[in-house]
C-alpha cells in the first residue's frame, strides 16, 4: 500500500472510526486542506468542526475501506459506514489529492444510502476488489473516459455502449438496475433520458479499476436536480464487466468552494 493511500485510509480510520478527528486531520492533511464535502469547511478547523459533533452523535461507528487506490498525486476509496448498530447505512466514495510529501490537500465526496439488495442480489459495495492489470491503467481510463463522453454524455450515441462493456457479463450494483447490458441500455436509450452526463471532473484509476467523479443533471420535466456522480468500473480484456455508482445533489449553498 502507497503512502498516499494509507495516509486516507488513516483519516478515515482514526478521525472518524477511532474519534480522533483533530488528531487525524492535523497529522495526514497538508499546508492547505481544500473541502468539497457537503457542508464542511475548509481546512483542520473545518474538520473538526463537523466531525466532532458528527462522533457525539454517532457514538458507534463500523467503517470499512471496501476498495481503494492510488493514481499520480490521487486516491480514491470506497466505503461503507454502519452508524449506531446500523441506524444508518453509507456508502461513501472520496477522492483526495496530496502534495510532495503525500499529505492529503484536497478532497471531494459523494455519500449515498447503503442498499443491501439489487435487482440481482447484490449489495451496494460487495463484488471483486483484487486489482490487476497494472500496466493497463491508462488503457482502462481512456476506454472509462470514452463510455462517458460517447454513451452518456448528451449527443452521446447509447448504441455505442458494447463497445465499451461487455455484452457478456456486466454486474451492476446500482440498485435499481439489474445485471446485462440490455438493462442499462435500455434507460440510457430513452428518447429523452432524465440523467445526462455533463463533464468528468476526475478520472482516477488503478489496473482493472477506474473511478470517475463526474457533472450530472436529473431533468424529468418535474425535478431539474445537478448532482455530483461517482461511477466505479471493473475491466476485463478491455470491456467494463462491474459497475458501481454512488449519486448525490449538488447543494444550492456552500460552506466551501464547492462539490467541485
Amino acid at each position: 500500500m502507497g503512502q498516499k493511500l494509507e495516509n486516507a485510509k488513516n483519516l478515515y480510520l482514526e478521525g472518524i472510526r477511532d474519534g480522533n478527528a483533530r488528531a487525524a486531520v492535523t497529522k495526514y492533511t497538508g499546508d492547505r486542506y481544500t473541502q468539497h464535502s457537503t457542508g464542511v469547511r475548509d481546512g483542520v478547523e473545518g474538520f473538526v468542526e463537523f466531525f466532532e459533533p458528527f462522533i457525539e452523535r454517532n457514538p458507534k461507528r463500523h467503517i470499512d475501506i471496501v476498495r481503494g487506490w492510488e493514481d499520480g498525486q490521487y486516491v480514491f476509496i470506497h466505503a461503507f459506514q454502519s452508524l449506531n448498530d446500523g441506524e444508518a447505512k453509507w456508502v461513501t466514495t472520496d477522492f483526495f489529492d496530496t502534495d510532495e510529501n503525500d499529505k492529503i490537500i484536497e478532497h471531494w465526496d459523494v455519500i449515498a444510502a447503503y442498499a443491501d439488495s439489487t435487482p440481482s442480489g447484490h449489495t451496494s459495495v460487495d463484488g471483486a476488489t483484487e486489482i490487476t492489470d497494472l500496466d493497463k491503467t491508462e488503457e482502462n481510463k481512456e476506454l472509462v473516459r470514452n463510455l462517458i463522453k460517447d454513451g452518456l454524455m448528451k449527443g452521446g450515441n447509447p448504441s455505442n455502449l458494447p463497445n465499451y462493456i461487455s455484452e457478456e457479463k456486466y454486474i451492476q450494483h446500482n440498485k435499481e438496475v439489474a445485471d446485462g447490458l440490455e438493462h442499462f441500455q435500455k434507460l440510457a436509450s430513452m428518447p429523452n433520458p432524465p440523467l445526462t452526463y455533463q463533464e468528468i471532473v476526475l478520472c482516477v484509476g488503478k489496473g482493472n479499476f477506474v473511478a470517475t467523479l463526474c457533472k450530472a443533471n436529473w431533468n424529468d420535466g418535474k425535478l431539474n436536480q445537478d448532482y455530483a456522480q461517482v461511477d466505479i468500473f471493473r475491466i476485463e480484456d478491455g470491456k467494463v464487466v462491474e459497475h458501481w455508482d454512488n449519486v448525490e445533489p449538488v447543494p444550492n449553498e456552500n460552506v466551501n468552494s464547492g462539490k467541485f
